[in-house]
């Protein structure tokens, strides 16, 4: 009793210390209980809730009794009342029910104290974050390049985890830089390779020159043998598929058009979103709509993704064809031949063909013995990353030789972009158009010059020309700065001469050009962490968790995440302040200061020595690279509508001018829609159209009816939608159940799993689901389970035991093909989510453990970002989103003080005819229209100004 009683006090003295940030509710969430009376009994809760923390905090050894996001009813009743008990016994994680993790509706009211209970909930949710992030980190990962047995064996006597060298990320001898590295020796970047983001993507870290590199194998995030499962490689697989799968079965054209199609209201007025002649106003294409993001929100991700990763090379994939399905569907679950007339009444296509991923390596995967157990020392097949993995902005300045020809640099001044100025229009004008000599597919013809220009819409046109107006609007500052104190330290170090002071006048074109990559790619990666992130995820923890990694505990709001933080630390690692041996606790230790600059912050530092510039990375033991597990989760084409509701911001930014068909904006046709409707006009667009709902239903229609002239098929057409099932097939993606079981989220056991507990019974919502439920088991099939086979070994049952064929169910049971659905599918058809969340939690899971890798692994994001390479002029840039002091937002929107966000700063230096605008907006993310209200409300209300918009009028 002794110790309850001071657990609680220590408990509820941190609390009281941090009770600040929180608004105070309008409404009370309590049902029939009284205020006081949830309230006695959440802290009696309280007390149970310290001792089971001591066994919820500890990381286990294997990967079976993994968190799961699942809490015991004395915590759930602690966080968050009788509501946080309502959900226990779904799949779904249990944070997503804490209070203050909502809107206002999640704020008690009527207790002694408002605001703690609320902090308890909102603490609460970034622990059950953070603990999951580490699990992440100690299970999931997974490196195809030849690391693997080296991380779970150990190298040297040193742990895998800590291991942070690796042959097989040296450069090969066919390399132009091999000598310069060391040649056969031990490899060390230095001088010249060390300074600036190199083309493509070598001695990001010093140590391991070939890690992130165009070219580099793509990692996994699940184990070897689980990837892959239409092979049927194993008997753990063949127990859980039962022989039903392969690459087009069950068939993806048929799920396209079942499961993903947007059902129009007027299809004479869509067109299959290919709209009205003239860009006519009076054409509608339905599809959900997202009141919390826009679809500039949705370009970015775009925009991002081609900086990431690729598996096209110069836009293409392996010239052999193959078939996409409209062949079969599942009648009694058997797959049989489609009719003529289903054909027809589906829509699809049995005659388009698309091109095959290419494919690195198939022969059979060599094996090693560790602990009497054999593991896959790769995936029975990998991929080429050929773009960077690193946030290095590559879609703007190129990822390898060929792609950095297409990058134009200004003859008059050679640190600048080219941008020509448009005719009849002021401003800086836009970037140029590629030319007959350029190193491009033809397809590319009429497109703005950019290093990564497939898939080119007016979307990435848009985004391509701001950031290279901002790129020279940096150069400006400089080339400013340099005339007014030419004689002034501009931070700059060389390697070759670190001692000598490099002033202003100084700095060639050449270096300044690579600077402002530098600045360009970090406020780029800061927007996405800090800005575009908290709106695709909008409620208090995730702003806090965000703003945490990029800014550190110490700054706002630092004691939530402390506490929330520390009690991981304390409870499996003990506490240390020795970076050096931080290994996969590394993510709580480097909380503290923040990601962002991890390292930096040292006295005598050496530009020379790896132990400064390389010292603040970590990669956890496991050479960095995108999985194919974020490719596939980063499928989100839904949030695309099929019309853009064009506006004109010298009429009437309230009413819609044109809805143009996204399709017709591709490629070459960007440009004069770009160039003759204005870069301001088409921010005003982008920024108040709301984008799509990730889910099913959902996706655009011209996707599902692509023309493309140069495929070698008798339709020239291809449905994206489908297509991203196979290439997740091809890649090897573990179908949707036990993805999330290799990622530690609850499994389901049956169809129904999907739909929401939370709405109404009889409600529209909950028909509209159930139907969903009918047509996945009628696309997917059912079969009568076999108790003796075990499914999976990344999780067991709650009483410990193997999951089995039946899923809980009695042996012989006629149960659904769950473990079939696509993990895609299964995604988009998660219809309970935490609040303000536009991915599913599958989704977001997968975030959890990349979002921060990418940043923990690149030194230009950790210790050396520094004056040293981005200059003064450049760390302070980034550090207040843009030259001078910080700006800071007007109130406290979300009772935040918050600085202006970098994208809006950016928006507003670079196209300034939107000032007035963007005045009222939060977050450049958010429908520039929206009233953000109170909390995190989702509500679509107009704010002032903006009340005759069209869009509030069909809401």
């Amino acid at each position: 009793m002794k110790f309850h009683r001071c657990a609680l006090f220590m408990l509820a003295a941190s609390f009281l210390l941090h009770a600040q940030t929180v608004p105070t509710p309008s409404q009370s969430p309590s049902g029939g209980t009284s205020p006081k009376q949830e309230e006695a009994k959440a802290l009696l809760a309280c007390g149970q809730m310290i001792v089971d923390q001591f066994a919820l905090l500890k990381i286990p050894d294997t990967r079976a009794p993994r968190f799961q996001g699942k809490v015991s009813e004395a915590i759930a009743l602690c966080r968050g009342g009788a509501q946080a008990l309502q959900f226990r016994a779904t799949p779904w994680v249990d944070w997503s029910n804490y209070w203050g993790t909502g809107d206002m509706t999640s704020l008690p009211t009527g207790f002694i104290s408002n605001k703690l209970p609320a902090q308890r909930g909102v603490v609460g949710a970034l622990e059950d974050l953070e603990l999951q992030r580490v699990e992440l980190i100690k299970f999931n990962l997974f490196d195809n390049s030849g690391s693997f047995s080296a991380y779970v064996q150990g190298l040297n006597g040193v742990p895998g985890s800590a291991i942070k060298v690796w042959p097989a990320m040296r450069l090969q001898p066919n390399d132009p830089n091999y000598q310069v590295v060391g040649g056969d020796g031990t490899q060390v970047c230095k001088g010249d390779l060390i300074r600036w983001r190199t083309v493509n993507g070598i001695c990001n870290d010093i140590l391991n020159p070939a890690m992130g590199s165009s070219g580099m194998l793509f990692a996994r995030n699940v184990e070897f043998e689980t990837s892959f499962p239409d092979l049927g490689l194993n008997q753990l697989t063949r127990n859980r598929h039962g022989n039903r799968l392969s690459l087009l079965a069950p068939d993806p054209q048929v799920i396209s058009r079942r499961l993903f199609t947007r059902i129009q209201s007027s299809p004479d007025k869509c067109q299959a979103g290919y709209g009205l002649p003239n860009d006519s106003k009076d054409a509608n294409c339905d599809y959900q709509k997202a009141p919390f993001f826009n679809v500039l929100a949705a370009y970015w991700i775009q925009f991002m993704t081609h900086d990431w990763f690729s598996h096209l090379e110069e836009g293409h994939n392996a010239t052999q064809y193959m078939k996409v399905g409209c062949e079969t569907k599942l009648v009694n679950n058997v797959e049989v031949p489609l009719a003529p007339e289903d054909i027809a009444k589906l829509g699809c296509r049995p005659d388009d063909l698309i091109d095959k991923g290419y494919v690195a390596q198939d022969a059979a995967p060599g094996t090693f013995d560790s602990g009497g157990h054999t593991y896959l020392a790769r995936a029975p097949k990998t991929m080429a990353n050929t773009s960077t993995a690193w946030w290095d902005a590559s879609q703007l300045y190129g990822f390898d030789d060929t792609s950095r020809q297409r990058v134009k640099r200004d003859p008059a001044d050679m640190a600048k972009l080219l941008i020509i100025p448009a005719a009849g229009q002021s401003g800086p004008g836009y970037l140029p158009i590629f030319g007959p000599n350029d190193p491009i597919n033809p397809e590319w013809t009429g497109q703005e010059a950019a290093g990564f220009p497939d898939n080119w819409t007016v979307g990435l046109s848009f985004l391509h020309n701001l950031f290279a107006r901002e790129h020279n609007s940096f150069v400006a500052e400089f080339r400013r700065l340099a005339a007014l104190t030419p004689n002034a330290d501009c931070g700059l170090r060389d390697p070759s001469e670190p001692k000598k002071v490099i002033h202003y006048r100084d700095v060639t074109p050449d270096e300044l050009f690579e600077i402002a990559r530098l600045v360009v790619a970090a406020e780029i990666a800061k927007i996405h962490t800090t800005e575009w992130t908290p709106q695709l995820l909008y409620n208090e923890p995730l702003y806090l968790g965000m703003n945490g990694n990029w800014n550190g505990l110490l700054g706002e709001n630092g004691g939530l995440l402390s506490k929330a933080l520390s009690d991981i630390v304390v409870r499996n690692f003990g506490k240390s302040k020795d970076a050096a041996k931080a290994t996969e606790w590394y993510s709580v230790f480097a909380s503290g200061p923040g990601i962002f600059g991890l390292g930096s912050k040292v006295h005598g530092y050496d530009i020379t020595n790896p132990k400064y510039t390389n010292g603040g990375v970590n990669h956890f033991g496991s050479p960095f690279n995108f999985p194919e597990e974020f490719v596939s989760v980063y499928r989100l084409h839904p949030l695309i509508p099929d019309l853009l509701e064009y506006r004109d911001l010298k009429a009437d930014p309230n009413k819609i001018a044109k809805r143009v068909p996204v399709v017709e904006t591709f490629q070459g046709k960007a440009t004069p829609f770009m160039q003759a409707m204005g870069i301001e006009n088409w921010g005003l667009t982008l920024g108040r159209q709301r984008l799509g709902l990730l889910t099913l239903h959902n996706s655009p229609l011209f996707l599902q009816n692509l023309k493309l002239g140069r495929l070698d098929s008798p339709t020239q057409q291809i449905d994206v939608v489908a297509l991203d099932i196979i290439r997740d097939r091809e890649h090897g993606v573990p179908r949707f159940n036990e993805f999330r079981r290799q990622y530690g989220l609850r499994q389901m056991t049956r169809f129904d799993d999907f739909m929401d507990p939370g709405v109404a019974p009889g409600s529209p919502a909950q028909i509209e689901q159930q139907d969903v439920v009918r047509t996945l088991r009628e696309l997917y099939g059912q079969h009568v389970c076999d108790a003796s086979k075990v499914i999976t070994d990344a999780q067991v049952n709650e009483d410990r035991s193997p999951i089995n064929d039946c899923l809980g169910y009695p042996n012989g049971t006629l149960i659904d093909n769950i473990e079939d659905v696509d993990t895609a599918v299964g995604y988009l058809a998660e219809y309970r989510r935490p609040h303000g969340f536009a991915i599913s939690e599958t989704q977001f899971v997968v975030f959890i453990l990349n979002a921060s890798r990418r940043l923990f692994s690149d030194r230009f994001f950790t210790s050396s970002f520094r004056p040293e390479f981005y200059t003064t002029l450049g760390v302070n840039w980034v550090n207040n989103n843009g030259p001078g002091h910080a700006v800071m937002e007007k109130g406290a929107p979300n009772g935040h003080v918050q600085p202006v966000s970098p994208m809006k700063r950016i928006l507003l230096r670079n196209i300034p005819e939107l000032t007035n605008e963007l005045g009222p907006v939060i977050n450049a993310f958010d429908p520039w229209a929206r009233d953000r209200g109170q909390y995190y409300s989702l509500a679509w209300k107009p704010r002032p100004g903006a009340e005759s918009d069209d869009s509030f009028a069909n809401q």
